[in-house]
């Protein structure tokens, strides 16, 4: 097993080489650079924005530009933002932490929930408990989440139950350790608990199809005939069943950021949806390759994830 995860790591380098040249040559396509809307300001003179385009690195062909950027990388330096005139390295920590803290409650709490009310639904199938289910489920598949995160930001205003954006209080700083945590969960509770509703559908509807499959599969009943309890049986169903459910867990840990970006602006949470947003529609070309670089790590960390997960769970399942 560790020797195929150096091979696959191995083929991490090629991997971000290929993404990352042809998202830097896309955002290219674009007309203009971020100084190309300073010319329109008489103020600022052609020698300014030749000496900025200068320090940047954008008075180069794309292909000269994108080997600079992957020198830079090579050091850990993903450059300035053009917006924020702060180093990219810390403008994406400062908002990653925050998106990857939304992600992984949202992912947490939608398994947690969905996965033992698939099987219970599984185990009722055609009973009332089973339909209740599933049609909830079909309403979390038929509801998007921004129409969700609108819903519940109109409800939030009226309620005022939940804190409208942001991450912690104004006054947190003065807050003890755990008051402090306590207020962060306050404020991350909104979004995860929309996200959750979002996602609740799909790996339902997953968990209870692969359960039911289990169920029927003759090996459930040539257990049952050697005399196995049937708490025993039960046990080898889950593990046959959870395989295309891990499987689903490496996509959704490549989707950590992208997948709740616009959540994140309706409801003002501060991670990097709004950044990315921000960057693409004013062209800030290092912080939008930052972004879809760290998308990538967690991409090929996901799939990664997930091939060891299904191997620890179904011994028939071989890395070579």
């Amino acid at each position: 097993m560790l020797r195929y995860a150096g091979r696959r790591l191995l083929h991490l380098v090629p991997l971000l080489l290929g993404m990352t040249f042809i998202s830097f040559l896309v955002m290219q396509l674009a007309p203009g650079d971020y100084f190309t809307r300073l010319s329109l300001d008489p103020q600022v003179s052609a020698e300014t924005l030749a000496a900025l385009r200068r320090q940047f690195g954008l008075d180069a062909s794309p292909v000269i530009q994108y080997l600079k950027w992957l020198r830079n990388l090579a050091t850990l330096n993903l450059g300035v933002s053009f917006v924020y005139h702060i180093p990219v390295a810390t403008l994406i920590r400062q908002r990653l932490f925050n998106t990857l803290q939304l992600s992984l409650a949202t992912m947490l709490l939608t398994w947690l929930i969905s996965v033992p009310l698939g099987i219970l639904a599984a185990n009722r199938a055609g009973r009332t408990a089973d339909r209740a289910l599933s049609a909830a489920a079909f309403v979390s598949i038929s509801l998007p989440s921004f129409f969700l995160a609108l819903l519940a930001l109109v409800w939030a205003a009226r309620t005022g139950f939940f804190p409208l954006g942001g991450s912690e209080s104004i006054f947190a700083a003065e807050l003890g350790p755990g008051l402090r945590v306590l207020d962060r969960l306050w404020h991350l509770a909104l979004p995860a608990l929309v996200l959750t509703a979002a996602g609740f559908g799909g790996l339902f509807r997953v968990a209870r199809a692969n359960y039911r499959e289990a169920l029927s599969a003759p090996f459930v009943t040539a257990l049952r005939g050697r005399g196995l309890p049937e708490s025993r049986v039960r046990v080898h169903v889950l593990r046959n069943s959870l395989n295309p459910l891990i499987t689903l867990l490496g996509y959704e840990l490549s989707g950590l950021i992208s997948g709740v970006a616009l959540v994140e602006v309706i409801l003002a949470w501060p991670g990097l949806g709004q950044t990315m947003l921000t960057a693409v529609m004013s062209q800030d070309l290092y912080v939008v390759m930052a972004a879809l670089f760290f998308g990538g790590l967690l991409l090929i960390a996901g799939n990664l994830a997930a091939d060891l997960l299904l191997a620890l769970n179904d011994p028939r399942i071989r890395l070579d």
